[in-house]
């Protein structure tokens, strides 16, 4: 198998390709039209890629089977043009939760204790204890949260620890689940920023979380709060924050933002940078050695088990429900030949096949196969199907239940 690492990767993953067999190519440093010559030249097998953007006419260039990003978000990958071409994307989720949110909290104390700022002036050999002693502290102060997956447990153990007082809103949130985490579940986005001095955003990028937060949370927040975004820019209207920011002294610490440069290095011209109520980092979440090591050998795992199996571990782009309306389950004896005829019928009958696995009975003699079918057989068709085969034990038709 041929692997292409478009981005930064550690060794220790590189050895582990190796050691599973893979050849590859790491070149960390194309993007763009060099990304897609790269991949048209080298036909990988799977691309492994962080912050690189993976288009559709990269995926058009070779012939790749498997993205990787080495990393959870995967929104700058189009997925949507993968699924088009059979291309599995998937991704290692959970494994930069700690470096994440220890982020999150370095970027709390850095608002509250104005750390730049001290170290700015000292810099400039400037000495200024009676302006840089003001400060709120944490120690009893309302963290609210919007979401509460992995990073975001990782957040409150944290917060915890600082005695603060957590509040939390996520769709999935329920009141039981909100006890077992010690937090307060609020009904809303906009309740958990009405209690909060200082909101801490932990949702993924989606069609869903797109836009997400926009005047009438930021509106909900009480004035001169604290909010914290470690997840996506694009999750947050930036519109809405940077007017917030100036017109009711909103502080915000920001690792990503709405328009990011694609490679690890180059201008960054987004007017937020330049707002005085802005603390911001280079969307480094996830950049810790130990977040790093451990995103290193998922993806290795990832690519182990498709190149050993033809199975993919964590895939983001299946469907979760099919056009399926019936299935078919075939009782046969294992012999060659006898899913090759049921499969001739159901061709002949013009009905598309959905899903399929089939099953093998200790000894090898009898198997089942499950077919999931857009449309019901005739009673003629799987009769007919019946009669020409001996080596069909059974046939049963059964319609699919959904939710």
């Amino acid at each position: 198998m041929r692997v292409l690492i478009a981005d930064k990767f550690e060794q220790t993953g590189r050895d582990g390709l190796e050691a599973a067999g893979c050849d590859y190519s790491y070149q960390p440093d194309v993007k763009d039209e060099s990304l897609v010559e790269a991949v048209r030249s080298y036909r990988p097998d799977a691309l492994v890629v962080r912050g690189t953007k993976v288009t559709e006419a990269l995926m058009d260039a070779g012939a790749l089977k498997l993205v990787v990003r080495a990393g959870a978000g995967y929104n700058t990958i189009d997925v949507a043009a993968a699924s088009r071409r059979g291309i599995y994307v998937s991704n290692c989720p959970g494994k930069n939760s700690v470096a994440v949110a220890e982020l999150a909290l370095a970027l709390m104390l850095a608002l509250d204790r104005r750390i730049p700022d001290n170290v700015a002036a000292l810099r400039e050999g400037k000495w200024n204890k009676k302006e840089f002693s003001k400060a709120r502290g944490l120690y009893g102060r309302t963290l609210g949260l919007v979401g509460t997956g992995q990073i975001g447990r990782e957040v409150i153990q944290r917060a915890s620890a600082f005695g603060m007082h957590v509040v939390a809103w996520s769709r999935s949130l329920s009141d039981e689940r909100a006890a077992e985490l010690g937090v307060e579940r609020k009904s809303s986005p906009e309740d958990a920023a009405r209690a909060s001095d200082i909101v801490s955003v932990h949702v993924a990028l989606n069609a869903e979380t797109r836009g997400f937060l926009g005047d009438s949370f930021f509106a909900a927040m009480r004035e001169g709060a604290y909010f914290i975004n470690t997840a996506r820019g694009e999750v947050v209207d930036q519109t809405a924050l940077v007017k917030a920011m100036r017109e009711r002294g909103i502080r915000a610490g920001l690792d990503v933002y709405a328009q990011e440069p694609t490679s690890g290095t180059g201008e960054f011209a987004d007017e937020i940078a330049r707002e005085p109520n802005l603390y911001g980092t280079h969307h480094v979440g996830a950049s810790t050695d130990q977040a790093q090591e451990a995103i290193a050998a998922e993806t290795v795992r990832i690519i182990r088990t498709f190149k050993e199996t033809g199975k993919v571990p964590n895939v983001v782009n299946l469907a979760v429900r099919t056009p399926a309306t019936h299935a078919l389950v075939v009782r046969h004896r294992d012999r060659p030949g006898v899913l090759a005829a049921v499969l001739d019928h159901i061709r002949a009958a013009q009905i598309n096949v959905q899903e399929m696995e089939n099953i093998i009975f200790e000894g090898s003699e009898a198997a089942v196969a499950r077919i999931n079918l857009e449309a019901a057989p005739s009673t003629e068709t799987l009769e007919r199907l019946k009669a020409e085969n001996a080596d069909i034990i059974e046939l049963s038709l059964l319609e699919i239940q959904r939710p």
